[in-house]
């Protein structure tokens, strides 16, 4: 083999080494992101899981506390229908 020869086939492997290597490099950089991306999320999600039970703890706490208040106001109503209706 001659100089040009070597200086060729050191050409065509570094070149085929690069061509190898690029894009394993972009998978990698890929794959990383993707996973810090699933890490937010999960983090995302487990806070507006966290949010969600104490918005629905709210809700049914407002909603037996005016079912408290109606059971009150209808008792008071019937009350005052009995008290009417034996003063008749």
């Amino acid at each position: 083999m001659n100089e040009w020869q070597v200086i060729a086939m050191l050409i065509t492997l570094i070149t085929g080494a690069a061509v190898i290597i690029r894009p394993i490099c972009n998978l990698t950089k890929a794959i990383t992101e993707l996973t810090l991306t699933c890490k937010n999320l999960d983090i995302q999600f487990a806070n507006f899981e966290t949010n969600n039970k104490d918005g629905h703890k709210r809700i049914w706490d407002h909603n037996e506390k005016q079912d408290e208040m109606l059971n009150d106001h209808e008792e008071r109503i019937s009350k005052m229908e009995g008290r009417s209706e034996s003063t008749k």
